[in-house]
């Protein structure tokens, strides 16, 4: 329901090129919407029934239309989720600077600020909950409809916002500046998926409860869109440099002063709280994905606070790519915004035009028409918008969306070859022990050497120090003190030839044990504090790169605690 706060801004924009007499077809644009979100409810409420498990478009189109299709639904909803997370702090801080318009020179790092205090929190493992969500959204729902109402009552403006307006290029009404104006407004048709992909949060009986949702949600939306409609002709609200039109609607239904800050706040509220909702999205979503081969598995694994900690961190980084490319500014992100959505509309119906295709249930040709005509509707609908916003930076998700599907089907392809490497699936031959020559690279003689070797020893019996010797060293010294000790451990120099070490390590390694197993067990000090892991030369972990590439080659690498 956010999406209020900037879907009717992004169809005054376009329509504001044709001057008043543009602005004059703000509502029939945005009735032409409305009857497109009423048969997109219509729709998702037959994907609520067909797939309680949730997931929405990728479930149904993992289920009907096969992997590949699956793996565009699943890139459409990542970049859903990315540009939701932009979209929604951009448009927050565009309320907040358009009360407090001093703040509109800092819009960048207000939204990289909040960006990162989000992210932090989501790192914590802080949970949102239905609770939470209900008094701001109350409160914006209500302060919405008072703002329609107090218009609607109001013969002239209360207030009336003042600024510079923001220049467009004069265009006469025309088919396409109507398009362009439609595809605009689709943003608003944002988040209609959520509660599909969501069912199992829902109380028994799981299925009833997100159906009513989803209406209800359908309800609150359209009375919302066509009444700030009706107010943006009846006031004639044109776009203003630093102030949302949502800012100016309020201001002149009720005037400049609780009531106006009481809904820009709520707005900043419920819109930071739909960002900080793809943050549970996204990682969930992500790790599915690599549970499916499609992602790497670090994106499946949790933190000790029960978060997908890679899955937070990309989306965090993502967003700040996108708000720091669009210098914060929301209308140069909705445009965006709207293609990755209609996307997956398109798959979900397509996918249930296919489920009742394939299943016998009561009424299923009238399911199936609505799904069908709901299909036409989000792929012209997506057409359109691809097209009027090319050139606007729209073809910047006709390029990214082939590319994660590709990477992820790279992705797959390696993960298959890695478990036909490991043998999954068969039988293995029974283990049995090899000859194994045990390496132990030395520095010098100390304790930590004498932890090495006595974990070398207790390995097996042959087992080789060797001690590669850097331009400069005193070798007679180490050679003395070693004869010294006399560890019983035989000892081989080996000459600096590229001045590391991990390379003569590796040519001894690889040349004198052709035909046998390797073990090289490699020693050193457990940096006691966190900035202390600065302080080693990290030379073993030169060696360990260059170690892991080699066949039958096992690096054990031992780690002895400080006092």
């Amino acid at each position: 329901m956010a999406s209020v706060s900037y879907g009717p801004e992004a169809i005054v924009l376009v329509l504001a090129a044709a001057g008043a007499a543009g602005l004059g077809f703000t509502l029939p644009v945005t009735l032409a919407i409305v009857v497109l979100l009423a048969v997109l409810i219509a729709s998702y409420r037959q994907v609520i029934a067909a797939f309680p498990n949730g997931g929405g478009a990728y479930a149904v189109a993992r289920e009907r239309l096969g992997h590949r299709t699956s793996l565009f639904a699943a890139a459409s909803l990542i970049v859903d989720y990315v540009l939701n997370v932009a979209v929604s702090i951009a448009a927050g801080v565009a309320a907040l600077t358009s009360a407090f318009g001093q703040a509109h020179r800092y819009t960048v790092w207000i939204c990289l600020a909040v960006l990162v205090g989000v992210t932090v929190l989501n790192l914590y493992g802080i949970r949102e909950s239905a609770r939470a969500f209900m008094a701001p959204t109350v409160v914006f729902v209500l302060g919405i409809f008072a703002v329609i109402v107090g218009g609607l009552l109001r013969s002239e403006p209360a207030s009336v916002a003042t600024g510079a307006a923001v220049g467009t290029d004069a265009r006469t009404i025309g088919v396409l500046l109507l398009l362009k104006a439609f595809s605009s407004g689709c943003a608003a048709l944002t988040g209609v998926e959520a509660i599909a992909n969501a069912v199992p949060s829902f109380a028994k009986p799981r299925v009833r409860r997100a159906q009513r949702a989803e209406v209800a949600l359908g309800v609150l939306l359209g009375l919302m869109l066509i009444g700030l409609a009706t107010l943006i002709e009846k006031f004639q609200v044109h776009p203003i440099e630093g102030t949302t039109v949502l800012s100016q609607l309020t201001q002149a239904s009720l005037g400049h002063g609780i009531g106006y800050y009481t809904v820009q706040f709520a707005t900043v509220v419920l819109l930071a709280l739909a960002a900080n909702t793809s943050y549970g999205g996204l990682p969930t979503l992500t790790k599915i994905l690599a549970d499916d081969n499609c992602l790497p598995h670090r994106f499946a694994v949790r933190s000790p606070r029960q978060v997908y900690r890679f899955g937070v961190l990309a989306l965090g980084i993502s967003a700040a790519v996108l708000l720091a490319a669009s210098k914060g500014d929301m209308n140069a992100l909705v445009p965006l915004f709207a293609i990755g959505v209609f996307v997956g509309f398109t798959i979900a119906q397509v996918g249930m035009v296919r489920h009742w295709m394939l299943t016998r249930t009561p009424g299923r040709r009238w399911r199936l028409a609505l799904n069908g005509f709901g299909a036409v509707l989000t792929f012209v609908a997506a057409i359109v918008t691809t097209a009027m916003k090319f050139t606007e930076g729209a073809w910047v998700i006709v390029l990214v969306l082939p590319v994660l599907v590709w990477a992820m089907e790279r992705i797959r392809t390696t993960y298959h070859r890695i478990d036909d490497r490991k043998g999954v699936g068969c039988v293995p031959a029974t283990p049995r022990p090899s000859d194994t020559a045990i390496i132990v690279p030395v520095s010098e003689v100390s304790e930590l050497s004498r932890e090495a070797l006595s974990a070398a020893m207790s390995l097996g019996r042959d087992v080789t120090a060797v001690h590669v010797c850097l331009a400069g060293e005193n070798i007679g010294l180490f050679t003395k003190e070693w004869e010294v000790w006399h560890p019983d451990v035989r000892l081989l120099l080996l000459e600096d030839g590229d001045t590391t070490v991990g390379g003569p390590i590796a040519r001894y390694v690889r040349d004198h044990f052709p035909d046998r197993r390797k073990v090289v067990v490699i020693a050193e000090i457990e940096p006691p504090a966190g900035w202390h892991h600065v302080l080693p030369s990290h030379r073993s972990d030169e060696l360990e790169r260059i170690l892991r590439r080699m066949p039958d080659t096992v690096v054990c690498h031992l780690r002895v605690q400080t006092a």
